[in-house]
């Protein structure tokens, strides 16, 4: 059985778990604007009694939280707010502080797992935050925030603990990942 592109879009923006331009959609689904467009207005209309809502901003969409679900996830964020952070929200928050602006595939690429969660809870404890793409495309990037400098006791990422031998390995890494990828590719 066979997807409808309603269900294809809600996987994609729930997967994601961020802004998600209209044109990606388009792209990843092969099918027209007005196509995405249309699916996204009928989702926008379906999830109006539902816990969840398309939020649209321009050409972008995003699965976000009801407003009137607000007090129950306030509590849940309140929790998971004082939980520890825990091995994958401390190697995540490493990589945004040693590599940011960061996006979330370079992420990715570096933990080699998905980080949709990780850098969610990490927003929503104030460690990190969204940043305007450095490279000029529409891509969002994370950046440590200046709350977590402070806590760290610096004033910028550049005066973290062996900043330029931890970004020399990461390059390293970066680069071994991407030649070891790229033999894949060529052998395959």
């Amino acid at each position: 059985m066979s997807a409808t592109l309603a269900q294809k879009v809600e996987a994609i923006l729930f997967f994601r778990g961020e802004p998600v331009e209209l044109s990606y959609l388009t792209q990843v689904l092969q099918v027209s604007e007005a196509e995405v467009q249309t699916t996204v207005d009928d989702l926008a209309v379906s999830f109006m009694e539902r816990g969840v809502r398309v939020l649209r901003m321009q050409d972008q969409f995003e699965l976000v939280t009801a407003p009137e679900t607000s007090d129950v996830v306030m509590r849940v964020k309140k929790e998971e707010v004082t939980r520890e952070l825990g091995k994958a929200g401390a190697e995540t928050l490493a990589i945004v502080l040693y590599r940011g602006p960061v996006s979330r595939a370079r992420i990715e690429h570096i933990r080699g797992v998905n980080c949709s969660f990780v850098l969610r809870n990490l927003m929503i404890r104030g460690l990190i935050e969204r940043a305007a793409s450095t490279s000029g495309a529409r891509v969002v990037e994370y950046v440590a925030t200046p709350e977590t400098l402070k806590h760290l006791g610096v004033t910028a990422v550049q005066d973290l603990p062996e900043y330029a031998a931890t970004k020399e390995e990461l390059d390293s890494f970066e680069a071994t990942n991407t030649d070891q990828e790229n033999a894949v590719k060529n052998d395959g």
